[in-house]
């Protein structure tokens, strides 16, 4: 058949939307959202040139030309599937994680959770601006807000808190991040300019707190876990809630939901 030549994954699809008599069921099967799969139907009969399905309130009706494209498809699978099958089942399937440096480094120490039952290569990304999980620069993204793309889904996990740490409350120099996150830009408006140490990356902020040399605005998840003071209420215009954001088209992928479920556990015991 001519229809060969063409993407399996189109046949996929198809097969998925005709067996499950619909664009809402087959969304579950296949992780593909339902205006993915009816453009997708669409785009297949044009290139076709056959009307392949009946679109009623009730669903996606196969028509005889349909009907007759699912029988050729499906002797096309009993081929194609064993090979798919042996190609897949012993892959390592890569994870792309993007947060800031104190969760970025919260998740490489707690990677031993983060290992389920699906074999999985997790690549972190610490980046403190906003990496496009719509064009694949990483599959999950740990943020400050919520996705306001709808092509992006958000899960909400709790509230992050920020606090002033230091070895000690008579230190008074202030170490300021370089840069436009909200932390770094409230030390550039509360600390005093004669009093500074600029630094170009967060973890060097803690570096000077740690060596008694400058007092840091740290997340409190991060400060529990030094020797370092609290030396401050803790900062309520920098307090926000996280957000564990991923492509719809993305977040059914097995690995990638293993993994979302397993860093939002760790991620929600921070709140607690």
């Amino acid at each position: 058949m001519n229809e060969t030549t063409m993407n399996w994954d189109d046949f996929r699809l198809f097969l998925a939307v005709a067996r499950e008599g619909g664009l809402a069921a087959a969304e579950q099967v296949t992780g593909k959202s339902a205006p993915t799969l009816g453009r997708r139907m669409l785009a297949l009969e044009r290139r076709l040139g056959k009307e392949l399905f009946d679109r009623t309130p009730r669903g996606y009706v196969l028509t005889e030309q349909g009907q007759q494209l699912l029988a050729q498809v499906m002797l096309l699978e009993e081929e194609i599937q064993p090979v798919v099958s042996d190609a897949t089942s012993n892959k390592t399937r890569r994870v792309k994680i993007s947060a800031g440096t104190w969760v970025t480094q919260l998740l490489c120490e707690r990677a031993e959770e983060l290992k389920g039952e699906i074999p999985t290569l997790l690549q972190f990304i610490s980046a403190d601006h906003i990496l496009d999980i719509g064009h694949r620069e990483a599959v999950i993204g740990i943020r400050n807000s919520r996705p306001e793309q709808t092509t992006l889904a958000g899960r909400s996990i709790g509230r992050i808190k920020f606090a002033v740490y230091a070895t000690d409350e008579s230190v008074s120099t202030w170490a300021r991040v370089i840069g436009s996150t909200p932390s770094a830009l409230w030390v550039e408006k509360n600390a005093s300019a004669e009093h500074v140490i600029e630094v170009t990356h967060p973890r060097n902020a803690y570096d000077l707190a740690a060596s008694g040399v400058a007092r840091a605005v740290l997340p409190t998840f991060i400060g529990r876990a030094t020797a370092l003071r609290q030396i401050s209420e803790e900062i309520t215009e920098l307090e926000h809630i996280q957000w564990l954001v991923t492509h719809h088209e993305d977040r059914q992928r097995p690995e990638v939901r293993q993994t979302i479920d397993l860093i939002y556990a760790i991620l929600k015991s921070l709140d607690s």
